[in-house]
Formats: C-alpha cells, sequence, structure tokens
C-alpha cells in the first residue's frame, strides 16, 4: 500500500470528526480550546473528554493495527518546555493549528489564515535553525 493513503485517510477522518463536531454540536474542533475547557470545567461538556479520548484511543489504535515504528523521544525536561512554549502560542494566537489551519480556513476565516501563515513560517525557521546548528 502507498505511504500517502494513510495521510489520505487521516486527512478524510479528521474532516469528517470536524465536520461531525460543527455539524452535530455547534462547536469547532480546536483542540487547544477543547482541552482547556476540559480541564478548566470537567462536569461541563463530556463531549469534550470523548473527543479528546477519541483521539488518543484512535492514535494508539491505529499504531496497533499498522505496526507504526515507535520513535526516540528527547528528554522529559525538554518535552514539558516545549509544551508550555505550544500552550503559550496557543494563547496568543486565540487557538491552534487544528482550530485555525482545519477550522478558520475551512470557513474562510481571514484572522485563521494569518495565524494558519505564522505556524507555517515559524515552524519552517525552526527547521533552517536547528539543521544550521547541526
Amino acid at each position: 500500500m502507498h505511504p500517502y493513503i494513510f495521510s489520505f485517510a487521516g486527512g478524510l477522518l479528521i474532516g469528517a470528526a470536524v465536520w461531525l463536531l460543527l455539524t452535530g454540536l455547534g462547536r469547532v474542533a480546536g483542540i487547544s480550546g477543547i482541552m482547556a475547557a476540559a480541564i478548566a470545567q470537567p462536569r461541563a461538556g463530556a463531549w469534550r473528554i470523548a473527543f479528546l479520548a477519541g483521539l488518543i484511543g484512535g492514535g494508539l489504535l491505529f499504531a496497533r493495527m499498522f505496526n507504526v515504528p515507535s520513535v526516540t523521544v528527547t528528554s522529559t525536561p525538554l518535552l514539558i518546555v516545549a509544551g508550555l512554549v505550544v500552550g503559550f502560542g496557543t494563547v496568543v494566537s486565540g487557538g491552534c493549528t487544528s482550530g485555525h489551519g482545519v477550522c478558520g480556513l475551512g470557513r474562510r476565516s481571514a484572522r485563521s489564515l494569518v495565524a494558519t501563515l505564522t505556524f507555517m513560517i515559524a515552524g519552517a525557521a525552526t527547521v533552517a535553525v536547528i539543521r544550521a546548528m547541526q
């Protein structure tokens, strides 16, 4: 099977999940917002917990079914710092890549276009700096 099939199927599943959440509950699938609300108000909206559990469970199931190779993970303190920096970025930008890049662009939001371009440029610059340091 061609490797791009997995990416294509994943894109279709993400699109379907976003559409179902928007049409079913009238909610945008911004993962950082869903996570923040689930932590701040755990009893207000069991759908948030179910949605997050589905993300994690779906990834684990996919990895098991298709024998996805494991990845070497860096140190735990570095992962914690990276998570905090990403969390800060989602607060500053008013959303994450799923909220802006998938849902916002699909709704033709100019704000989401600017945010997504910023994410992409920052990611490319980070890769360039890290490669230059090696």
